[in-house]
């Protein structure tokens, strides 16, 4: 489905729902129909819609990457040797293959790709780098920053609706 038409046929009721969920994904159909101001049936009805139109892909917990012995957040850039569509293919795969790896953009600039990595501190970091991310065919360059801080792990943009 295209975005743009998504988005032109969610009312304010729709973006209600999709920030409850956003906020606690384990609400209950009730609970939900509560907050939002539905009852039950056109609740769950809209819910459904929602998730058969793919405007919410799933659900999902966050875990605490500190507490599982990923103790520092590394963001990586990644240029590689060619951009072709089986290189980005390959590359593409072999990170999602990287249980460090959390997240993978396809980017536009200096760099083809950025990479947010949980890795536990820097030696860690150079594991990772060393015995998985260089031995993927066809990098060029990689660069590293770890972070300090995370001041907002999880976001979403919605649509204003009138008179919400």
């Amino acid at each position: 489905m295209d975005e743009t038409a998504a988005s032109r046929r969610l009312d304010a009721i729709d973006l209600r729902i999709l920030r409850a969920l956003s906020r606690d994904g384990r609400l209950s159909n009730s609970q939900l129909a509560e907050e939002v101001g539905l009852s039950p049936s056109p609740c769950w009805q809209r819910t459904r819609r929602l998730e058969a139109e793919g405007i919410i892909r799933g659900y999902t917990a966050i875990l605490d990457q500190s507490r599982l012995g990923g103790t520092e957040t590394v963001l990586i850039e990644v240029t590689l040797d060619r951009h072709d569509d089986r290189v980005l293919e390959e590359f593409g795969r072999a990170m999602t293959n990287l249980p460090e790896v959390q997240e993978i953009y396809l980017t536009t600039g200096e760099y083809d790709y950025l990479l947010k990595v949980t890795v536990s501190g820097t030696r860690g970091c150079e594991e990772f780098l060393r015995r998985k991310l260089y031995r993927v065919p066809g990098i060029r360059h990689a660069r590293s920053i770890f972070t300090l801080r995370c001041l907002k792990e999880r976001g979403w943009a919605l649509p204003e609706a009138a008179g919400d």
